[in-house]
This record gives C-alpha cells, structure tokens and sequence, in this order.
C-alpha cells in the first residue's frame, strides 16, 4: 500500500533572496494523486486523511458517482467515485483504490482515485488557467493546471466535484 507523507511548504525566500520590487510568490503545495492515468492535485489543507483500501458500504438508490459509504473512525464518509464524476471508464477489475479525505459543510467524504502519490509544492507563478484543449469532463472539476517536465497536473476543485447536484 502506499502511503503519502505530508510535508511542510518549503520556507519562503527572505526579502534579500528576490531582485527589488518583486513581490514575494508563495507554493502552492497540493496532494497529488492519479485518475485514469491522470495526475491530479488537491490543495493539501483541504485534505484530512488519505486512506489505503477501505470496504464499502455501497447505498441504495445513490447517484452513480457515489460509490457508497465508508467508516472512518467511527464517523460514515460519502465515497464519491471520480473516475464516474469525470465521466471516465471504470478502473480494471479487481484494481486496489484509494481514498483521498476532505470536509464539505461539516461533512465527510472521500474521493477514490487510482493512486495518491506525493506532495507537491509548486510555485504559484506557473500555475495556469485551463487551456482549451482540457476535455470538458475534466474542465468542469478542475481549478487550472501546472504544467510539469514530463506531465500536466490538473488541479482539481474538490468544492464542484462535491456538488454532486450539477450536472456536467
């Protein structure tokens, strides 16, 4: 199973380290994980746990998109499935997933994605708009992406991928 460390933001530079009248830049620093071959990113202060394999308990006459129910410490958490919220194929069978945790309105739910890899934290200076090549299945949930040496991330809006009454 693998697991994802948290780390810390790195430190920002100190006023003598930027050539003068530039503003200071700030990381962003994301959870990164994997749907559908797709490297994602959640912003890290909006995740509370990452969870490995978890059984669900799956609710009759849900949406699609809800996987079902899981228990977290004695709490239940909605498991939404995104590879069905972006409208992807389902992932091969008998595949391990994973669960990235969030809060919305007091409430808990948890995403299942492929993989959760790492954390990232990137300039706030690359981080880009959509571009208009981005399916729309993916642009409706996605707040832009940075753009790596060897993949795009796109970074998600776990607030839309949660409001599970739009339909996209």
């Amino acid at each position: 199973m693998t697991s994802a460390v948290l780390e810390r933001p790195r430190p920002e530079q100190s006023p003598g380290d930027r050539p003068a009248g530039e503003a200071p830049q700030s990381d962003q620093v994301f959870v990164t994980l994997t749907v559908a071959d797709q490297l994602c990113g959640v912003p890290v202060l909006g995740v509370r746990d990452v969870l490995g394999p978890q059984t669900i308990t799956r609710i009759p006459l849900a949406p699609p998109e809800i996987a079902g129910s899981l228990n977290l410490r004695g709490r239940i958490v909605t498991a939404i499935d995104l590879r069905c919220r972006l409208k992807l194929p389902p992932p091969p069978a008998g595949a391990a997933r994973m669960s990235v945790v969030a809060e919305q309105g007091g409430d808990l739910y948890a995403l299942l994605v492929d993989q959760v890899s790492e954390v990232l934290s990137l300039p706030a200076s690359a981080f880009e708009r959509n571009p208009p090549t981005l399916p729309p299945n993916w642009a409706a949930y996605s707040a832009g992406i940075y753009r790596l040496q060897e993949r795009l991330l796109v970074v998600l809006d776990v607030g839309r991928l949660l409001t599970l009454s739009q339909d996209v």
